[in-house]
């Protein structure tokens, strides 16, 4: 049966860091109709109402509709490390990072903070995400399980390192090849899975793991590559003593065929012009991760300079090394991060990074981040309301942009109302 879901609805169609606020567009009465797991329609209530009679309808009120959040970098290993005290970037994965992660070898403590995240990531709005499991094949294994038992399209693989870690930790430029070869077989591409070839930087692999990945995503072109880019500077320094001739870090992964259309970069704070029109003209993508480079004091990365230049750039948690699993949270810090770079984004800029810019980080904006017809019916609702201090705020808005933004800056998982996945409400 139809289902028709009453309430104020949010969907952009075009960017409004390109065309302003006008790129989204909101009902103030609206409804989506939805059909076999998927968006049949977006539009008016009254109107849906008359086209979808005998639709099975549920009313949100005036909680605002909108895509379920897209996370476009996470490490779902990192889970109960999460806002941990901690130094530096490398200080961080060695005291925290790398100890846990060690833990991943055993198949239940995987499966268990697998289930953890995806409750966690559901219950903040999060509908997909993209992680960074371990060097641990039963890592993925435990993270698509998770995900498949809820339905969740999402995005991930095994992290490969064979230098510059724990023995509990390291790989072979082979092994990581093999294992990687091996879960593409069993997951991408199998319900809602898709599988992202992953090393986890420059520094914990060698060029010839880097080449053997280059070398197996050459093989498999339909899969995502994901890595990191550019997120301290001391990491930077690091990587010039590694790769003398390299030209710079991106080149780091250009060499061994790691660059292009579908890569996809956390962080990318501190980059030089070469590297932004590199990953222009290749379509190489930026996941901001802004309550990450605020916790370990990576930097300020500059959102609508890429966007200007041509550089796709959605949002993400990094969890852990992020102290939050909120989305809401994490669009407040690109907000305060964007401020300290002198530019104040608009809580339309917010939004879109959140769901569309995310989803296309991930080349999936055509099945996901959007409330359009033809997408898949992953979408929440939002209490706007949903505590005093921000009703009292939001009791003042005289536009829907005025009305959400106290919400992303204050709001947590109790603005998250409902939750749908596929068309089937999960939360709320």
């Amino acid at each position: 049966m139809t289902q028709l879901i009453l309430g104020q609805t949010l969907s952009f169609s075009g960017d409004p860091f390109v065309e302003g606020p006008s790129a989204a567009r909101h009902e103030t009465h609206g409804a989506v109709a939805i059909e076999n797991g998927k968006i049949s329609a977006v539009g008016p209530a009254d109107d849906m109402k008359a086209t979808h009679a005998r639709a099975e309808i549920t009313d949100m009120g005036d909680h605002l509709l909108m895509a379920g959040f897209v996370d476009a970098h996470v490490h779902y290993p990192q889970t109960a490390i999460i806002a941990s005290w901690g130094k530096r970037l490398i200080d961080w994965l060695n005291t925290y990072t790398f100890p846990e992660e060690s833990r991943f070898d055993d198949v239940d403590y995987a499966a268990d903070i697998a289930g953890k995240y995806c409750d966690f990531a559901l219950a903040n709005g999060t509908t997909t995400a993209a992680s960074f499991c371990t060097i641990h094949p039963q890592s993925v294994d435990a993270y698509f399980t998770a995900a498949a038992a809820r339905n969740m399209r999402m995005v991930g693989g095994k992290t490969c390192m064979d230098r510059n870690a724990p023995d509990t930790l390291r790989d072979t430029a082979q092994s990581a090849y093999d294992d990687s070869k091996a879960l593409i077989d069993r997951w991408h591409g199998h319900g809602r899975a898709t599988y992202a070839i992953t090393p986890r930087f420059s520094p914990t692999s060698t060029e010839d793991q880097l080449a053997a990945l280059g070398g197996l995503w050459s093989e498999r072109p339909d899969c995502l590559m994901q890595t990191h880019l550019s997120e301290q500077l001391e990491e930077i320094a690091w990587v010039k003593e590694l790769f003398p001739n390299a030209r710079d870090y991106l080149d780091t992964y250009e060499q061994h065929g790691l660059v292009r259309e579908g890569a996809i970069m956390g962080h990318s704070i501190h980059l030089t012009p070469r590297e932004i029109t590199k990953m222009r003209d290749t379509g190489v993508t930026i996941a901001h991760c802004p309550t990450s480079n605020t916790f370990i004091g990576s930097g300020l990365c500059d959102v609508t300079g890429l966007n200007a230049a041509g550089v796709t750039t959605g949002l993400a948690t990094d969890t852990g090394g992020g102290s939050s699993f909120s989305m809401l949270r994490t669009m407040a810090a690109a907000y305060e991060v964007a401020q300290l770079r002198g530019d104040a984004l608009h809580a339309s800029h917010l939004l879109y990074l959140a769901t569309v810019g995310s989803a296309k980080t991930l080349g999936l904006s055509d099945k996901i981040g959007n409330l359009v017809a033809g997408n898949e019916a992953d979408l929440i609702a939002l209490n706007l309301c949903s505590t005093d201090p921000i009703k009292l705020s939001a009791a003042r808005a005289e536009n829907i942009w005025e009305a959400v933004f106290p919400t992303i800056m204050m709001g947590d998982d109790r603005a998250i109302s409902a939750v749908w996945v596929a068309g089937e409400r999960v939360r709320g």
